[in-house]
């Protein structure tokens, strides 16, 4: 089919039309923003979605990504306050705030971001000690982040966060650290084994001193009731002899018979009964014994009546028949 001149010029205009809204429809992915340009010069930026421009006048600028980025920053060496060599490496974290700010205020915005980092490390850390390099990470990460993000705030940047990975102290220092730990933990183990050794000195003592306390207090219990068992016995004795001497004062000569013979009884027992003892030969007349147990025997019936006539009869069925000899009272020479 043959095609006019007209049927050609509509064509054309419909290519075109197609080609000029393909050019004029731009899409942006999240995370990123992109900036216009008009003849050159930024107007805006186009947020996520689908952007509208005007073709063959307006076109793309930058594409910036708005999400937060991790820069590393190398290994470099630092001299420390007291003129020690170490080496450090850190990680910072940014995001872009204002993309037209990040694409026409700086050039190569990652390598200013890296440099920045390295020269400020070198200036916080170079300003610390070495122990205080070594033990306080979080305050140099603090000041790093602070300089750092006042730096770049004119980009359109916000630093997030700015972390120190490692610090390396030359071989010899850290042998010479490894030294010192080793004497500041042997010194640690023997200030707490002293430590140890004196408590549980204490503590023996104490327990000694508590020992020899209940001790004595068991001692003085023992003393005291010792003492009271003497002076009851005492007492007893002291009545049985009042009894006695009441007796003998009232004229009743079995009463110091019965003396005699328990005097008498608990004397040979205690001569029986002695431990370097083994034979004991004296004279001894058993009449006088049984005298006084006759004596006892007298005692008890005037005592009791005719429960004493019982308990002397008993006495007499207790000593053998074949051995009963002649039972005389004890008399003084001025009777």
């Amino acid at each position: 089919m043959d095609l006019s001149g007209f049927d050609i010029v509509v064509i054309a205009l419909v290519v075109f039309v197609i080609l000029v809204l393909f050019a004029g429809i731009k899409t942006v992915p999240q995370g990123y923003r992109y900036t216009v340009e008009r003849f050159g010069r930024y107007t805006r930026t186009l947020d996520p979605g689908l952007n509208l421009i005007i073709p063959f006048i307006d076109k793309l600028g930058a594409k910036m990504n708005v999400m937060e980025q991790v820069l590393d920053v190398p290994t470099q060496e630092v001299i420390t306050k007291d003129n020690a060599s170490v080496s450090a490496d850190a990680v910072a974290f940014y995001q872009v705030l204002n993309p037209a700010q990040a694409a026409y205020q700086i050039s190569n915005l990652e390598n200013a971001i890296q440099n920045l980092t390295m020269t400020n490390i070198r200036s916080v850390m170079g300003s610390m000690d070495l122990d205080e390099l070594l033990s306080n990470r979080e305050v140099i990460n603090e000041r790093l982040l602070r300089v750092v993000d006042d730096a770049v705030g004119p980009w359109g940047i916000k630093v997030t966060r700015v972390e120190i990975k490692d610090i390396q102290p030359p071989r010899d220092l850290v042998e010479s650290m490894g030294r010192q730990m080793k004497a500041e933990r042997e010194k640690r183990a023997q200030v707490l084994e002293a430590e140890g050794s004196r408590n549980a000195q204490i503590l023996r003592a104490e327990g000694a001193k508590q020992a020899a306390v209940l001790k004595a207090e068991g001692d003085r219990e023992a003393a005291f009731r010792e003492a009271e068992a003497r002076e009851r016995l005492a007492e007893a004795e002291a009545k049985a002899t009042q009894m006695v001497s009441d007796a003998i004062a009232a004229g009743n000569v079995n009463a110091i018979n019965y003396f005699v013979a328990q005097k008498y009884t608990e004397a040979m027992a205690a001569i029986g009964t002695s431990s370097n003892s083994k034979i004991v030969l004296m004279p001894m007349e058993a009449s006088a014994l049984i005298g006084s147990l006759g004596g006892i025997g007298a005692i008890a019936r005037e005592v009791f009546g005719d429960n004493g006539d019982a308990a002397a009869g008993s006495v007499r069925r207790v000593t053998p028949a074949r051995s009963t000899p002649t039972v005389k009272p004890f008399t003084t020479p001025e009777s």
